[in-house]
């Protein structure tokens, strides 16, 4: 063998060997709408979770590390939920051109993420969702077995109705209330809670529902529909909307003095930077955050890592009481399918995401048989979603459920007993 063979075979073997072979980057897709504060800040923690394992080396598969590379696509569903044609074309034409290996996030809007199914089970695509809610996704995933490679990490409407109940209890104890009335959106996740509310625990609890009605809020309808809730004289308003107008509600509430306890879930004033833009008009407020690390808990020291990275991270708090937590955790969740699987089969990879029980920001992370994180009270047994209530001084005093609570709900001034 003269010396230029020697030299092109040991340049071969160099070349071929586990450790001169470059390391492919596996490509998570995280299509969602951008222009919402819940998608925008799910695909930051996604991100930031990316960063945090490429830092480390990446992701090993047959003894090689692999780094993660995310590419978002804005879907553009938040404002148009019932015309899911140019989103999920969106979808198509992002899975076609950037050839993600998994999504994350997904569709905002569960009209769009429910018929965006088939297209992912077409395409053999694993997919750990994080904002889409309707409990219509794990029915269809157990009628259908092409619907495996679909998980969620977020709760879904039947587990924030079960956190609502949670706390309309403990007002109903505290303060012995006992009529409600409910405003919420007209999209499916909102109008699958004030169905699930009403029937499973108003009516089997001794409350009477005054009224329920499914609307979009305008800054100009807000004053109208307060003035017809006043009427019916409630002690609780049970509000219920995602949209930023619903944020209207609030101030106008304390303006009017309604002797109501105001509460339930308005993204907006999820987030620390609402006090100020509302000029402090949401105190007394109670407020559903989905996920626990969006809001920290002193007693759940995870979660209070993950918030100040965040604001760490990109200079400013996280504001959206629903999305990041869980897409930073879904990260986690598939790099460590992956390595579990040792490939990036598809079919290997759903196996491996089924096996998924960490301890992370939202607290314990696991499926069941559906596929859905579960969701309890305890962080240390399952995922955690959260009540505050807003202070006169502006801070969110978590109030339920008692495992992390910093204590009990306290009236606005103008409620009374």
């Amino acid at each position: 063998m003269t010396w230029r063979s020697a030299l092109f075979f040991l340049v071969l073997g160099i070349i071929l060997s586990p450790a001169g072979i470059k390391a492919q980057e596996i490509i998570i897709g995280a299509p969602t709408s951008l222009a919402s504060l819940e998608g925008e800040e799910s695909c930051r923690a996604a991100q930031m979770a990316v960063e945090q394992i490429n830092a480390s080396g990446g992701v090993e598969i047959k003894g090689r590390k692999h780094k993660l590379l995310l590419k978002t696509c804005d879907l553009e569903d938040f404002r148009a939920p019932h015309k899911p044609g140019k989103p999920l074309l969106k979808l198509k034409n992002f899975i076609l051109s950037q050839k993600p290996q998994a999504l994350l996030v997904g569709p905002f809007r569960s009209e769009v993420f429910l018929k965006s199914m088939d297209l992912v089970s077409a395409h053999r695509l694993p997919c750990v969702a994080s904002i889409a809610m309707t409990p219509a996704v794990e029915a269809a995933i157990l009628a259908n077995p092409k619907n495996r490679f679909i998980f969620r990490t977020c709760l879904n409407s039947r587990y924030l109705a079960a956190y609502l109940m949670g706390a309309m209890e403990m007002i109903r104890e505290q303060f012995g209330f006992r009529k409600v009335y409910i405003l919420n959106q007209d999209v499916a996740w909102a109008r699958s809670t004030a169905s699930l509310l009403s029937k499973v625990f108003f009516e089997k609890r001794g409350w009477q529902v005054l009224g329920q009605e499914n609307l979009i809020i305008t800054r100009q309808n807000a004053d109208r529909i307060l003035e017809r809730v006043a009427r019916k004289k409630p002690r609780v308003i049970l509000v219920i909307f995602d949209q930023p107008e619903a944020a209207f509600l609030v101030p106008g509430w304390r303006k009017r003095k309604i002797p109501a306890l105001m509460g339930g879930f308005i993204s907006p004033l999820s987030g620390p930077g609402s006090w100020a833009e509302h000029q402090g008009q949401i105190a007394g407020f109670f407020n559903m955050v989905f996920e626990l690390g969006n809001l920290p808990s002193d007693k759940y020291q995870l979660s209070k890592a993950f918030y100040h990275r965040f604001n760490q991270r990109f200079g400013r708090p996280l504001q959206a009481g629903h999305g990041p937590a869980p897409a930073y955790e879904s990260v986690f969740a598939l790099a460590e399918a992956i390595k579990r699987a040792d490939s990036l089969d598809p079919e290997k990879l759903v196996k491996s995401l089924i096996q998924t029980n960490r301890q992370g920001v939202m607290g314990r992370l696991r499926f069941h048989r559906a596929q859905q994180a579960v969701f309890g009270t305890d962080p240390q047994k399952s995922s955690v979603g959260c009540v505050f209530q807003w202070t006169n001084n502006g801070e969110r005093r978590l109030v339920f459920p008692s495992s992390i609570a910093q204590g009990g709900f306290k009236l606005p001034w103008f409620v009374g007993p």
